[in-house]
């Protein structure tokens, strides 16, 4: 059980992850895969399972879009210390900042810290 939102940890694949996301796109998953890997992590992907409240009709719905949830082996992982604390790198050696991660910025910028933006 977490101690806060900010850290969960949970079983993933048979192995003991720090959830980094949960109930993310394909797409947020090929992106944070690769950054998390080059970072030094191991990380799991695993398909979020579908609600356990089933619909009393079920009549031909659509079928729900596929999420995952992403984890890494390290549980002490924390990606709100990892961002803020300036731990992450891209591959280009630039520092990940809170837009980047949050895929606003397709290039890490570090120029301006986030607290001085307007």
């Amino acid at each position: 059980m977490a101690i806060n939102k900010n850290h969960e940890f949970d079983d993933l694949l048979g192995t003991k992850c720090a959830i980094v996301e949960k109930n993310v796109s394909q797409d947020r998953a090929d992106f944070l895969k690769p950054l998390l890997e080059f970072n030094g992590y191991t990380v799991v992907v695993a398909a979020t399972p579908p609600p356990k409240a089933v619909p009393a009709v079920v009549e031909e719905a659509p079928a729900a879009p596929a999420s995952y949830t992403i984890g890494v082996t390290d549980v002490s992982f924390s990606a709100v210390m990892a961002v803020f604390g300036r731990q992450l790198h891209t591959k280009d050696g630039h520092v990940v900042t809170l837009a980047y991660w949050q895929q606003k910025e397709s290039v890490s910028n570090e120029e301006v810290p986030y607290y001085e933006k307007k």
